[in-house]
């Protein structure tokens, strides 16, 4: 009768909800020249590579914001995963005025939905 309930502890069994909650391990922020920022973010659990980009653009808003700017325009992100963990290596230019471009966020309002979707910011 043991072996039935050894073998049943090695099993890895169900994933539980902590399992799919993302783990954020940081960010460092690089800056390449005036207003261009580098942004280089690492997680573990993410769903997709979108988890990634909204860390790194949590990241910038809040950034710009340090900075004394409202807003940013992003550059690229590149994604990548290796072993588990999730990398993001995101480039935005930061400006006191809306920049022109597509893909342009306004800080304070970004900051907040990251605050309220629990993606910690710079």
């Amino acid at each position: 009768m043991l072996l039935p309930l050894t073998l049943a502890a090695c099993d890895p069994g169900v994933p539980t909800a902590e399992d799919f909650i993302p783990d954020y391990k940081g960010v460092e922020t690089v800056l390449l020249d005036g207003d261009l920022v580098q942004f280089n973010v690492a997680m573990t659990k993410a769903l997709s590579t979108d988890d990634v980009v909204a860390y790194a653009e949590c990241a910038a808003a809040r950034y710009t914001l340090i900075r004394g700017y409202g807003f940013a325009r992003h550059v690229r992100t590149n994604v990548a995963q290796e072993g588990g963990i999730f990398r993001g290596d995101a480039v935005y230019t930061i400006s006191p005025s809306l920049p022109r471009g597509l893909k342009t966020i306004d800080a304070e309002v970004v900051t907040a939905q990251c605050v309220e979707r629990g993606i910690p910011t710079v």
